[in-house]
């Protein structure tokens, strides 16, 4: 199967620029797909905050990586736990680095979903 995935080309400023277009906010990418992401500190990341992930489960995802924003911070027990229980690995680090890891990841080819705060 073809893969459409859009690429990070930047961010800051409150946004990112995905395969050329601006979007304001934190973004949620899933089955090659962006979306906008309500959250916008680490303090709400929650299971309900990542409910499309989870449930996609590991036949659609390999793992979950996670952009906490301008800092890398532990994400809450409560979500790491959701995420291990539904078969999905769990990478987190500031939002620069894991923009930067999810283009070449998904260059790759590799299946993986981006839930990144924005900075």
């Amino acid at each position: 199967m073809a893969r459409n995935a859009p690429s990070v080309d930047a961010y800051g400023e409150g946004g990112f620029r995905l395969s050329g277009e601006w979007r304001p906010g934190s973004v949620l990418i899933l089955r090659d797909e962006a979306r906008d992401w309500p959250v916008t500190s680490p303090a709400e990341l929650t299971p309900q905050a990542l409910a499309d992930v989870i449930e996609a489960g590991p036949r659609d995802v390999e793992f979950l990586l996670l952009g906490m924003g301008a800092k890398n911070a532990l994400p809450p027990r409560e979500l790491r736990e959701a995420v291990r229980a539904a078969g999905l690995g769990l990478e987190f680090m500031d939002t620069p680095a894991a923009a930067r890891m999810y283009n070449v990841l998904t260059s790759e080819g590799r299946r993986v979903a981006a839930a990144l705060i924005a900075v």
